[in-house]
Protein backbone atom coordinates (compact mmCIF):
# COMPACT_ATOMS: atom_id res chain seq x y z
CA UNK A 1 0.00 0.00 0.00
CA UNK A 2 2.82 2.42 0.94
CA UNK A 3 4.18 1.83 -2.89
CA UNK A 4 0.81 2.83 -4.15
CA UNK A 5 0.62 6.03 -1.92
CA UNK A 6 4.34 7.12 -2.86
CA UNK A 7 2.82 6.26 -6.46
CA UNK A 8 0.69 8.69 -6.58
CA UNK A 9 3.29 11.19 -5.56
CA UNK A 10 5.34 10.90 -9.08
CA UNK A 11 2.55 11.78 -11.15
CA UNK A 12 3.97 14.84 -12.88
CA UNK A 13 0.35 14.55 -14.95
CA UNK A 14 -1.09 16.38 -12.28
CA UNK A 15 1.21 19.43 -11.98
CA UNK A 16 -0.92 21.86 -14.31
CA UNK A 17 -4.08 21.11 -12.27
CA UNK A 18 -2.42 21.43 -9.39
CA UNK A 19 -0.60 24.75 -9.95
CA UNK A 20 -3.62 26.27 -11.47
CA UNK A 21 -5.58 25.16 -8.11
CA UNK A 22 -2.52 26.44 -5.83
CA UNK A 23 -2.38 29.86 -7.48
CA UNK A 24 -6.64 30.09 -7.42
CA UNK A 25 -6.59 29.46 -3.86
CA UNK A 26 -3.26 31.76 -3.23
CA UNK A 27 -6.09 34.74 -4.66
CA UNK A 28 -8.67 34.12 -2.79
CA UNK A 29 -6.40 34.83 0.15
CA UNK A 30 -5.04 37.97 -0.82
CA UNK A 31 -4.20 41.21 1.30
CA UNK A 32 -5.03 41.17 4.96
CA UNK A 33 -8.46 40.02 5.29
CA UNK A 34 -7.53 36.83 3.25
CA UNK A 35 -4.52 35.94 5.73
CA UNK A 36 -6.78 36.04 8.26
CA UNK A 37 -9.12 34.03 6.30
CA UNK A 38 -6.05 31.88 6.11
CA UNK A 39 -4.98 31.60 9.37
CA UNK A 40 -8.56 30.86 10.84
CA UNK A 41 -8.89 27.94 8.51
CA UNK A 42 -5.44 26.43 8.35
CA UNK A 43 -5.72 26.22 12.12
CA UNK A 44 -3.51 28.84 13.91
CA UNK A 45 -5.63 30.04 16.60
CA UNK A 46 -5.77 26.48 17.21
CA UNK A 47 -2.27 25.01 17.47
CA UNK A 48 -2.57 22.46 15.33
CA UNK A 49 -3.63 22.29 11.88
CA UNK A 50 -8.06 22.15 11.58
CA UNK A 51 -7.96 20.06 8.54
CA UNK A 52 -7.68 16.89 10.91
CA UNK A 53 -10.36 17.76 12.95
CA UNK A 54 -12.63 18.30 10.81
CA UNK A 55 -12.01 14.86 8.68
CA UNK A 56 -13.40 13.05 11.81
CA UNK A 57 -16.68 14.21 11.11
CA UNK A 58 -17.42 12.58 7.68
CA UNK A 59 -14.87 9.20 8.61
CA UNK A 60 -16.92 8.93 11.96
CA UNK A 61 -20.66 9.84 10.09
CA UNK A 62 -20.00 7.69 7.48
CA UNK A 63 -18.58 4.40 9.41
CA UNK A 64 -22.27 5.05 11.64
CA UNK A 65 -23.92 4.96 8.12
CA UNK A 66 -22.42 1.80 6.81
CA UNK A 67 -23.38 0.06 10.35
CA UNK A 68 -27.25 1.11 10.16
CA UNK A 69 -27.80 0.34 6.41
CA UNK A 70 -26.13 -3.42 7.63
CA UNK A 71 -28.87 -3.28 10.63
CA UNK A 72 -31.21 -2.40 8.29
CA UNK A 73 -30.54 -5.22 6.11
CA UNK A 74 -30.57 -7.44 9.03
CA UNK A 75 -33.27 -6.84 10.67
CA UNK A 76 -35.99 -4.91 8.46
CA UNK A 77 -36.30 -2.15 10.34
CA UNK A 78 -36.90 1.03 8.69
CA UNK A 79 -35.10 3.46 12.18
CA UNK A 80 -32.17 2.56 10.91
CA UNK A 81 -32.10 3.29 7.73
CA UNK A 82 -33.69 6.59 9.02
CA UNK A 83 -30.38 6.82 11.29
CA UNK A 84 -28.22 6.25 7.97
CA UNK A 85 -29.74 9.05 6.08
CA UNK A 86 -29.21 11.18 8.68
CA UNK A 87 -25.42 9.89 9.19
CA UNK A 88 -24.84 10.56 5.41
CA UNK A 89 -25.93 14.34 5.39
CA UNK A 90 -23.83 15.36 8.58
CA UNK A 91 -21.14 13.20 7.10
CA UNK A 92 -21.63 16.08 3.98
CA UNK A 93 -21.81 18.75 6.44
CA UNK A 94 -18.21 17.87 7.64
CA UNK A 95 -16.62 16.60 4.53
CA UNK A 96 -17.33 20.52 3.00
CA UNK A 97 -15.49 21.84 6.05
CA UNK A 98 -12.86 18.78 5.51
CA UNK A 99 -12.65 20.06 2.25
CA UNK A 100 -12.00 23.80 2.17
CA UNK A 101 -9.21 23.73 5.20
CA UNK A 102 -7.41 20.76 3.64
CA UNK A 103 -6.79 23.14 0.29
CA UNK A 104 -5.53 25.43 2.37
CA UNK A 105 -3.49 23.60 4.06
CA UNK A 106 -2.72 22.14 0.89
CA UNK A 107 -1.79 25.06 -1.47
CA UNK A 108 1.60 25.25 1.15
CA UNK A 109 3.08 21.90 0.38
CA UNK A 110 5.68 21.31 -2.00
CA UNK A 111 5.27 19.61 -5.51
CA UNK A 112 5.67 15.92 -4.88
CA UNK A 113 3.46 16.22 -1.81
CA UNK A 114 0.60 18.35 -3.47
CA UNK A 115 0.70 15.38 -6.00
CA UNK A 116 -0.24 13.00 -3.24
CA UNK A 117 -2.58 15.47 -1.43
CA UNK A 118 -4.42 16.10 -5.09
CA UNK A 119 -4.99 12.23 -5.28
CA UNK A 120 -6.17 12.49 -1.61
CA UNK A 121 -8.69 15.15 -2.73
CA UNK A 122 -10.12 13.33 -5.99
CA UNK A 123 -10.62 10.47 -3.34
CA UNK A 124 -12.60 12.22 -1.06
CA UNK A 125 -14.45 13.87 -3.85
CA UNK A 126 -15.40 10.99 -5.55
CA UNK A 127 -16.63 9.34 -2.08
CA UNK A 128 -19.04 13.05 -1.04
CA UNK A 129 -19.95 12.87 -4.35
CA UNK A 130 -21.22 9.19 -4.13
CA UNK A 131 -22.57 9.86 -0.54
CA UNK A 132 -24.46 12.95 -1.78
CA UNK A 133 -26.15 10.84 -4.54
CA UNK A 134 -27.01 8.07 -1.54
CA UNK A 135 -28.89 10.69 -0.01
CA UNK A 136 -30.74 11.83 -2.63
CA UNK A 137 -32.21 8.28 -3.52
CA UNK A 138 -32.87 7.83 0.24
CA UNK A 139 -35.15 10.66 -0.49
CA UNK A 140 -36.60 8.79 -3.54
CA UNK A 141 -37.02 5.55 -1.20
CA UNK A 142 -34.45 3.71 -3.83
CA UNK A 143 -32.59 2.12 -0.98
CA UNK A 144 -30.77 -0.70 -2.65
CA UNK A 145 -29.37 1.70 -4.80
CA UNK A 146 -28.98 4.11 -2.06
CA UNK A 147 -26.92 1.31 -0.23
CA UNK A 148 -24.66 0.38 -2.71
CA UNK A 149 -23.69 4.25 -3.51
CA UNK A 150 -22.86 4.85 0.12
CA UNK A 151 -20.74 1.47 0.08
CA UNK A 152 -18.76 2.19 -2.70
CA UNK A 153 -18.12 6.18 -0.67
CA UNK A 154 -17.30 4.42 1.53
CA UNK A 155 -14.59 2.72 0.03
CA UNK A 156 -13.14 5.94 -1.82
CA UNK A 157 -12.98 7.68 1.86
CA UNK A 158 -11.12 5.04 3.33
CA UNK A 159 -8.52 5.06 0.58
CA UNK A 160 -8.72 8.85 0.62
CA UNK A 161 -7.93 8.88 4.35
CA UNK A 162 -5.08 5.98 3.87
CA UNK A 163 -3.16 8.78 1.61
CA UNK A 164 -4.03 11.19 4.47
CA UNK A 165 -2.40 9.16 7.18
CA UNK A 166 0.27 8.74 4.81
CA UNK A 167 0.65 12.98 4.02
CA UNK A 168 0.97 13.03 7.79
CA UNK A 169 3.39 9.86 8.93
CA UNK A 170 5.69 9.60 5.97
CA UNK A 171 5.51 12.67 4.58
CA UNK A 172 5.23 15.13 8.12
CA UNK A 173 2.59 17.50 6.46
CA UNK A 174 0.68 19.40 9.40
CA UNK A 175 3.40 18.24 11.87
CA UNK A 176 6.06 20.20 13.71
CA UNK A 177 9.14 20.42 11.43
CA UNK A 178 11.22 22.99 14.55
CA UNK A 179 12.10 19.75 16.11
CA UNK A 180 16.34 20.01 17.13
CA UNK A 181 18.55 17.18 18.05
CA UNK A 182 20.20 16.68 21.11
CA UNK A 183 21.85 20.25 21.84
CA UNK A 184 24.34 20.92 25.27
CA UNK A 185 23.38 21.70 28.61
CA UNK A 186 23.63 25.40 29.85
CA UNK A 187 24.24 28.01 27.95
CA UNK A 188 26.52 27.51 24.87
CA UNK A 189 28.87 30.25 23.15
CA UNK A 190 28.61 30.98 20.09
CA UNK A 191 29.37 33.75 17.70
CA UNK A 192 30.74 37.61 18.84
CA UNK A 193 27.48 40.27 19.82
CA UNK A 194 29.13 42.70 17.13
CA UNK A 195 29.38 40.10 14.17
CA UNK A 196 25.43 40.65 13.81
CA UNK A 197 24.31 43.89 12.91
CA UNK A 198 20.93 45.45 14.01
CA UNK A 199 18.24 44.01 12.74
CA UNK A 200 20.10 41.36 11.12
CA UNK A 201 20.51 37.77 11.79
CA UNK A 202 23.19 34.86 11.55
CA UNK A 203 22.61 31.70 11.80
CA UNK A 204 24.81 29.09 14.22
CA UNK A 205 25.22 25.62 15.10
CA UNK A 206 24.70 24.57 18.76
CA UNK A 207 25.62 20.77 19.11
CA UNK A 208 22.81 18.82 17.02
CA UNK A 209 20.61 21.98 16.54
CA UNK A 210 20.75 24.63 14.23
CA UNK A 211 19.68 28.33 15.60
CA UNK A 212 18.85 31.56 14.35
CA UNK A 213 19.94 34.63 16.49
CA UNK A 214 18.58 37.79 15.80
CA UNK A 215 19.86 41.24 16.50
CA UNK A 216 17.23 43.98 17.69
CA UNK A 217 18.85 47.04 19.23
CA UNK A 218 21.06 45.72 21.96
CA UNK A 219 19.17 42.63 22.57
CA UNK A 220 19.82 39.52 21.00
CA UNK A 221 17.09 36.62 19.93
CA UNK A 222 17.42 33.05 19.64
CA UNK A 223 15.00 30.58 17.42
CA UNK A 224 14.88 27.51 15.84
CA UNK A 225 16.61 27.66 12.37
CA UNK A 226 13.92 25.68 11.03
CA UNK A 227 10.42 26.64 10.49
CA UNK A 228 7.29 24.90 12.19
CA UNK A 229 5.55 24.55 9.18
CA UNK A 230 7.79 22.86 6.51
CA UNK A 231 11.54 23.35 7.63
CA UNK A 232 12.09 26.35 5.74
CA UNK A 233 15.48 27.96 6.67
CA UNK A 234 14.54 31.07 9.10
CA UNK A 235 18.10 32.57 8.55
CA UNK A 236 17.10 32.94 5.12
CA UNK A 237 13.86 34.61 5.67
CA UNK A 238 13.31 38.62 6.33
CA UNK A 239 12.98 40.40 9.43
CA UNK A 240 10.35 42.77 9.51
CA UNK A 241 8.10 44.63 12.36
CA UNK A 242 9.52 42.77 15.63
CA UNK A 243 8.85 39.69 13.14
CA UNK A 244 10.75 36.76 11.09
CA UNK A 245 9.35 35.26 8.10
CA UNK A 246 10.32 32.09 6.61
CA UNK A 247 11.37 32.29 3.14
CA UNK A 248 8.95 29.33 2.02
CA UNK A 249 5.79 29.71 2.69
CA UNK A 250 5.72 33.29 4.95
CA UNK A 251 5.04 32.02 7.86
CA UNK A 252 5.34 34.81 10.81
CA UNK A 253 6.81 34.54 14.22
CA UNK A 254 7.57 37.10 16.70
CA UNK A 255 11.30 37.17 16.91
CA UNK A 256 11.15 37.60 20.89
CA UNK A 257 9.06 34.38 21.79
CA UNK A 258 8.57 32.89 18.63
CA UNK A 259 5.08 33.20 18.80
CA UNK A 260 3.21 32.40 15.35
CA UNK A 261 1.42 35.49 13.89
CA UNK A 262 0.18 34.46 10.79
CA UNK A 263 -0.02 30.68 9.05
CA UNK A 264 0.42 28.22 7.55
CA UNK A 265 1.83 27.18 10.37
CA UNK A 266 0.28 26.16 13.20
CA UNK A 267 3.05 25.92 15.84
CA UNK A 268 5.04 28.33 17.69
CA UNK A 269 8.65 28.37 16.49
CA UNK A 270 10.90 27.37 19.40
CA UNK A 271 12.44 30.36 21.17
CA UNK A 272 15.68 30.55 23.46
CA UNK A 273 17.05 31.95 26.11
CA UNK A 274 20.20 34.45 25.49
CA UNK A 275 22.72 36.24 26.94
CA UNK A 276 26.02 38.03 26.08
CA UNK A 277 29.32 37.14 28.38
CA UNK A 278 32.38 38.92 27.49
CA UNK A 279 31.42 40.37 24.08
CA UNK A 280 29.59 36.53 22.59
CA UNK A 281 26.20 35.39 22.48
CA UNK A 282 25.49 32.87 24.52
CA UNK A 283 22.31 30.04 24.27
CA UNK A 284 20.58 27.85 26.15
CA UNK A 285 18.27 25.41 24.69
CA UNK A 286 17.03 23.85 27.68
Amino acid sequence: MSELAELAAEQEWLDPASEALRSAINDVFQGETGRTVKDLLNGVWLGHPLHPVLTDIPVGAWTMAEVFDALDAASGDSRYEAAARVCINAGLVGAAGAAVTGLTDWSDTGKSDRRMGLVHAMLNVTATSLFLTSTLLRRRRRTPAATRASAAGYAFAMAGAYLGGALVYKRRIGTDHAVQGDAPEGFVRTIRFDEIPDGDKRKVRIGEADVVLVRQGENICALAEHCAHLGGPLSEGEVRDGMIICPWHESHYQISNGHVVHGPSTYDQPCYATRVTDGFVEVHLG
